[in-house]
């Protein structure tokens, strides 16, 4: 099966076809700009993420030091899904301490694995969801748990891939296992 094939039958937590989230930096456990999990990726880096300042705090803090290969807010990244729960259940527990909210990274639906699914609910998803993709959220599928659509909170603009960054993977052969 050629590489296109395989890219497209990966999906989304929406159900769509699971699209390339970024080549700078190059993201995903297989380093092809996907954020798609496999049996072998223990960690489940299934959810595509705009990293912000406070949760590489919080992840450095928590043992994963994403500085140390070069990340910084802004960058696009595929993001463990306990991690990114880790995040969540962070900020819920200090709601009142609006420094911390943006501990939990802004999420892009269209390139976050459905394996993300088995930690993480829909509606914490679509909670999170890049603002142009929240407003798309309200009619998608439900997760694996069976919850239903719900309230989505916005407040960031979509950095959606252009046309010609949704490829097909990359045929290189990209072998590095930086932590994530």
């Amino acid at each position: 099966m050629s590489s296109f094939g395989k890219a497209h039958q990966n999906l989304n937590v929406m159900k769509g076809p699971l699209l390339q989230f970024s080549k700078e930096p190059m993201t995903g456990f297989y380093r092809d700009g996907y954020c798609n999990t496999g049996p072998e990726d223990k960690g489940n880096h299934s959810v595509a993420a705009t990293l912000t300042d406070s949760f590489l705090d919080f992840s450095a803090s928590k043992g994963n030091n994403l500085r140390q290969i070069g990340l910084t807010a802004g960058c696009k990244w595929c993001l463990c899904a306990n991690r990114w729960k880790e995040a969540l259940e962070h900020a819920k527990t200090t709601k009142d301490d609006p420094a911390t909210q943006s501990v939990v990274p802004k999420v892009h639906l269209h390139a976050t694995h459905e394996r993300a699914l088995e930690v993480l609910s829909i509606q914490d998803l679509k909670a999170h969801a890049s603002e142009g993709e929240a407003a798309n959220a309200s009619t998608v599928a439900q997760s694996r748990n069976g919850n239903g659509p719900g309230g989505v909170k916005t407040g960031e603009t979509s950095e959606l891939a252009n046309p010609d960054e949704m490829t097909a993977k990359s045929t290189a052969d990209e072998k590095d296992r930086t932590p994530m």
